[in-house]
């Protein structure tokens, strides 16, 4: 199997689980303070990649290393995190999904920025009509405003962006799984203490379901979902592979319904036949 090939792949395989990541950050969101469960995620997935570090006797990053893992750390341990916990207290998990179709185009942009990626005009093409797409469907379903919600929506996306593009380029130089780890060890002195101070008085009382949402972004979604999706970007591309994400928003809107009851519309089920048009077009064009 060709390397891009795989790379597409594992890049799939992240996205799969990521997708879970929004409706498991609503359900623990509707038990945990936002900033409480940004910082638990972190220290929960920073305690299990320090074991894995020490076990496997994995070399320290170098100096040079250090400024591109506290952007990666920023954007995908900090910044991501927050700012979509912040988010689905104000918007559905439904509404924040639109918002991941705008991750390709940001992630491919900071590509070209820091990457040096140079995709062929018609890899843009496509990158925006998949975007346009995801778009013109919620539009569709007549979202309801929330100004806030969706700022905090479109920050996230710009640092999530910026922290994929950045451990991407390191994952040819520390790996994939430890580009993610040590990101998650160098905030975890940030982290710890957040989620110390902001930690409720009890836990007694908290459903099953906030404490299976937190378990899975902690593990899944801050960990081996990285060790995929960093893998997959450095295999393939940052700027093709991460067009794998324009399928992200309609696997997480299924998850959705069945773990959050909301409908599946055939107006779904087209726009995800539309937007898998859109990948492949990406694909063939972005290099």
């Amino acid at each position: 199997m060709e390397r891009t090939t795989r790379g597409w792949l594992n890049g799939l395989v992240g996205v799969l689980i990521f997708s879970g990541s929004l409706p498991a950050t609503r359900l623990a969101v509707m038990e945990f303070d936002a900033v409480f469960l940004t910082g638990a995620r972190a220290v929960l997935a920073a305690l299990l990649a320090a074991g894995l570090l020490l076990a496997l006797r994995q070399r320290r990053p170098a100096r040079q290393d250090l400024a591109p893992l506290a952007l990666v750390a920023f954007g995908c341990v900090v910044a991501f995190p927050l700012f979509t916990a912040l988010a689905l207290r104000r918007i559905t998990s439904a509404h924040a999904m639109v918002f991941i179709g705008a991750l390709p185009l940001a992630t491919a942009v900071f590509a070209v920025l820091r990457g040096g990626e140079r995709p062929r005009p018609a890899f843009w093409l496509f990158s925006a009509l998949g975007s346009g797409l995801i778009a013109g469907y919620a539009l569709a379903q007549g979202l309801a405003a929330a100004p806030v919600g969706d700022a905090l929506m479109l920050a996230a996306i710009v640092a999530c962006g910026l922290g994929y593009a950045e451990g991407a380029r390191l994952t040819g130089r520390l790996g994939g799984w430890q580009v993610i780890s040590w990101a998650l060890v160098l905030a975890l002195p940030v982290m710890l203490p957040l989620a110390w101070l902001t930690a409720p008085p009890s836990f007694e009382g908290i459903r099953a379901s906030a404490w299976l949402g937190l378990g899975y972004v902690s593990v899944f979604s801050m960990l081996l979902g990285f060790v995929f999706w960093y893998r997959g970007l450095a295999q393939g591309g940052v700027a093709s592979v991460a067009q794998l994400q324009l399928l992200q928003p309609f696997i997480g809107l299924m998850l959705a319904a069945a773990l959050l009851h909301e409908q599946v519309s055939w107006l779904m089920q087209l726009a995800a036949v539309a937007v898998i048009g859109c990948v492949a077009g990406a694909r063939r064009f972005a290099r």
